[in-house]
């Protein structure tokens, strides 16, 4: 498939989009936590790989070119969404406008209906405090379930570097979930 998308070949690269679009897309998501935020990345992502296919060298698997675009922008995005609420903050208590120029992200996701809105927006808040290479590899491992090889060749590292992120990601989210016990 890669030679045909190297070539041009529409089909190839709709068949790309349909393969991939919603394992990327719920990457993305995990990330962000926002629908609209998501699906503009996602496009973005899918944008960028029709506009550089040529230069894939194919030292990793397609599908982990995909996921490291994918995360790559998602936490590009992050950044920029966050530069934006400072901005409006700021410009909020110097008084120089107080409209808002990015509104907080809808962390309304499905799992929430099942599992308790209220634990797991604390759960999101919490990843989404995590350092960025934890927060990636966590939610490759826990939310698109890809192995530690999978990961690390997403992120450029070993298996072992994958494993300390993960722990230390893990590690970070049990004492801030773990409430302390009553005493009786």
């Amino acid at each position: 498939m890669v030679a045909q998308l190297q070539a041009g070949s529409e089909e190839a690269f709709r068949t790309l989009v349909e393969r991939y679009q919603n394992r990327i897309y719920r990457t993305i998501l995990a990330l962000l936590r926002s629908p609209e935020d998501a699906e503009d990345v996602a496009q973005e992502v899918f944008v960028e790989v029709y506009q550089t296919i040529g230069r894939f060298r194919g030292e990793a698997a397609l599908s982990t070119w995909l996921y490291r675009l994918a995360t790559s922008r998602a936490l590009k995005h992050q950044r920029w969404a966050r530069a934006q609420k400072r901005f409006a903050y700021f410009t909020s208590l110097l008084g120089f406008n107080n409209q808002v120029l990015h509104e907080p992200p809808d962390h309304a996701h499905p799992q929430a209906q099942l599992e308790g809105q209220q634990q797991v927006e604390l759960l999101l808040a919490h990843i989404a405090r995590l350092p960025s290479q934890q927060q990636v590899a966590f939610t490759l491992r826990h939310e698109q379930e890809l192995s530690y090889e999978e990961i690390a060749a997403v992120l450029e590292t070993t298996v072992p570097a994958v494993e300390s992120l993960l722990f230390r990601a893990r590690k970070t989210l049990r004492t801030h979930l773990t409430l302390p016990s009553p005493h009786v």
